[in-house]
């Protein structure tokens, strides 16, 4: 099984995943952005672009790393991963099926106000242009589809533990 993990950066995928991971009996954490920084690697670089996911490749790469990961291990994987554009769910959660993985879609929503002050406040990665700029695209894709296509937890008044707490609760369920 798959525990997708979205949202906008600041939402708290990452620590959120991770707490996840250690609620989850035989889990493991699959971070899909080291697929994009290994297709940036690429010597000489592929066409120039904002945001790795809309090389075509990042998305079936995504699928059958994943694919090949749960058939050599099985158990679970977490994947803390944004994805803002209704195509590139649709690609990736059609490859999934395709390879009869059940995914259990969770996205972590904050208001606008607290994602700003997170990004802003960030103490480790420090304020960040390129996650300020993300968060109207991710307005307009909760407003849109996003928030239909998973589960919503609303962490703009919960810890990471608690967030974390919910998703494993809702998977164990």
């Amino acid at each position: 099984m798959i525990v997708w993990i979205n949202g906008t950066h600041g939402a708290g995928k990452t620590t959120t995943s991770a707490l996840v991971q250690s609620l989850l009996p035989g889990s493991r954490v699959f971070d899909a952005e080291k697929v994009g920084a290994t297709l940036m690697d690429i010597t000489p670089g592929l066409p120039a672009t904002d945001n790795f996911q809309h090389w075509p490749p990042w998305r079936p790469l995504v699928v059958e790393t994943a694919r090949h990961v749960l058939g050599y291990v099985g158990g679970t994987l977490v994947i803390p991963m944004t994805v803002l554009v209704e195509q590139y769910w649709r690609e990736i959660s059609a490859g999934l099926a395709h390879h009869a993985i059940p995914v259990r879609h969770f996205v972590l929503h904050a208001d606008q106000d607290t994602l700003r002050q997170r990004i802003e406040g960030d103490t480790v990665l420090g304020p960040s242009t390129f996650r300020l700029q993300h968060l109207e695209p991710y307005a307009e894709a909760a407003r849109t589809w996003l928030h239909r296509e998973a589960e919503v937890v609303d962490t703009t008044h919960l810890t990471p533990a608690l967030a974390a707490s919910r998703v494993a609760e809702a998977v164990k369920g």
